[in-house]
């Protein structure tokens, strides 16, 4: 059974994690494919995406940034470079593919903005955590009541279209997709 809400003070005593396996950098068409076939050999991968943040009303950013992760890899597919490939929407709309994420609605619908798919095998953690009475739904503290660890979300509003990634974004945005992956586990082994 998970706590049904945790406070900010109870987060930063939580030891802080972040992915530490494999990240890869799909920056190629090269690249694109060797992804793609090695996430389809997958039954669950967590699912992200990141966006540039747009600071003027009205004024939105395409996504730029979709991250799918397995246990030891994640894999940083760089849309605004590579766009979606029709292997990889293939791997979007295959049902038997579980991808886990938190408020995937918004990332879904910005990944049809660019191409159209119909997407299948979406898990809204959200739902899964509401479901099991818990109360709190950011990512940040759904990974901290499911899996009790904290992790870092300072990169959030960085620049996820610029000419190249820090390290700290890579890590950032690995972690995300990554951490869902671990709630799901969590939370179907409950």
């Amino acid at each position: 059974m998970f706590k049904e809400s945790i406070s900010n003070e109870e987060l930063t005593e939580m030891p802080l994690k972040w992915f530490e396996g494999r990240i890869v950098l799909v920056d190629t068409d090269r690249k694109l494919q060797q992804a793609v076939e090695e996430l389809a050999k997958h039954r669950i991968i967590g699912f992200d995406t990141e966006t540039k943040p747009s600071f003027k009303k009205g004024v939105g950013n395409k996504v730029a940034l979709l991250q799918l992760s397995t246990r030891t890899t994640a894999y940083l597919i760089r849309i605004n470079r590579v766009g979606l490939s029709d292997e990889l929407r293939s791997i979007l709309s295959d049902k038997n593919i579980i991808k886990p994420g938190v408020a995937i609605r918004d990332d879904i619908k910005g990944l049809q903005d660019i191409t159209a798919f119909e997407p299948a095998g979406f898990v809204e953690l959200q739902e899964q955590a509401k479901d099991m009475g818990i109360q709190n739904f950011s990512l940040k503290k759904l990974t901290a009541i499911a899996c009790g660890f904290r992790i870092s979300k300072g990169q959030q509003l960085s620049n996820w279209e610029a000419p190249e990634l820090t390290e700290a974004q890579q890590i950032y945005a690995a972690t995300d997709a990554w951490a869902a992956l671990v709630i799901f586990e969590n939370f179907s082994n409950n």
